[in-house]
């Protein structure tokens, strides 16, 4: 049972650290505070697409995450 528990959580940190390197910044540096917000507006729809499944996939992996760490914990101590 440890184990399996253990091996769940190494893989949901596996595909946490990925998904979150996998995204794109919320910023675009200095040039987006020139710019002001006018990429954000007329830009592309980060609600779709990549950017959605990659937040998706972190929640996701995050909660995973937290209910297998503090069942290990629960469980063994």
């Amino acid at each position: 049972m440890h184990t399996a528990l253990m091996i769940i959580l190494l893989i949901a940190s596996v595909i946490l650290i990925i998904s979150i390197l996998l995204q794109s910044g919320n910023s675009d540096g200095l040039s987006g505070s020139i710019a002001g917000g006018a990429e954000q507006l007329f830009g592309k729809r980060k609600s779709r697409g990549y950017d959605a499944l990659l937040a998706k996939i972190t929640t996701v992996a995050a909660i995973v995450y937290i209910v297998v760490a503090l069942a290990i914990v629960a469980i063994f101590n």
